[in-house]
């Protein structure tokens, strides 16, 4: 198996919604954005099927050490292998890279964020960051892509977080603000224990308008040139937004249960998007987000 098959069975399996935008790109690009998704999840497993944070700690600073060998010249891993040709045409940075594991180790360091503000820094570094590095390997002319991409990148996080609330809750993790449970009356032995209730909705209305907010600024701070370029990240929003939607839909009900939309449904939703450069997605951000 080469690299680059390694990196493509690696995004194929994890049955991501980025895997459907990937589809519609040159074959270099596709290369260069495949090989950066099996970065993200190799050092995310790490945290995910480590039961020892110690020895995920380790396995981190191992990935460290083979991101700092591949900007030396000298990759090891498939991943590293199938990265190392996009680094220069792509713009794709160490220091970008190391960020992404930060992220990975501020689940190792803590499982409460306090407020917003706390929250949205994780999210930048588990996600943020891979928008600005997937719009450099999309390409970009006008440097203001970067603020829409990385708030994009935020913006399907927080979507996830959403979405994962009671998955994430059984491994003793509450994403959501303490901050915002507070002013909502949810308690986090509610959210570990599935307890739904109204306060509980209310808190995830709110969190869901916190999501549509970032979804519009990140719209609103993409260059009309670039828009065309950014198709596949406009792809990706197309599919996160119409996930928050029918969680919406759905009642909140995420406690139990992990809403997802069907492949057929995200290959319809970029495919659309694709051939309409975005416009479709576009139209539906700024009209959910409308506060009329």
């Amino acid at each position: 198996m080469t690299p680059s098959e390694y990196c493509q069975e690696k995004a194929a399996k994890s049955g991501s919604s980025f895997y459907y935008a990937f589809l519609f790109l040159p074959p270099e690009r596709r290369l260069a954005i495949t090989a950066l998704y099996a970065f993200c999840r190799e050092v995310d497993d790490v945290v995910d099927e480590c039961t020892d944070p110690s020895i995920a700690r380790i396995k981190l600073a191992w990935w460290r050490t083979q991101i700092e060998a591949m900007f030396q010249g000298k990759p090891e891993h498939p991943v590293t292998l199938a990265l190392a040709p996009h680094l220069k045409p792509f713009d794709i940075t160490q220091e970008r890279l190391l960020a992404i594991i930060d992220g990975m180790e501020m689940d190792l360091d803590q499982t409460r964020y306090l407020d917003w503000p706390g929250l949205e820094k994780y999210c930048w570094h588990v996600a943020g960051v891979v928008g600005e590095l997937s719009a450099g390997i999309f390409g970009y002319r006008d440097s203001a892509t970067l603020q829409y991409a990385s708030k994009l990148g935020i913006a399907f996080q927080l979507t996830n977080i959403i979405r994962d609330v009671g998955d994430d809750a059984r491994r003793g993790r509450i994403y959501l603000p303490i901050s915002d449970l507070q002013q909502f009356g949810v308690r986090a032995a509610d959210v570990l224990n599935s307890q739904y209730s109204d306060n509980f909705s209310a808190l995830m209305a709110f969190e869901a308008k916190r999501a549509r907010k970032l979804y519009r600024e990140a719209v609103d701070a993409l260059p009309e040139c670039d828009r065309r370029a950014q198709r596949p990240g406009l792809m990706m929003a197309a599919i996160y937004h119409a996930l928050l939607e029918e969680i919406e839909h759905e009642k909140w009900q995420v406690l139990d249960q992990r809403i997802s939309l069907t492949p057929i449904r995200k290959f319809w939703l970029a495919w659309k998007n694709f051939v309409g450069a975005g416009r479709s997605v576009l139209k539906q951000i700024r009209r959910s987000s409308d506060p009329s």
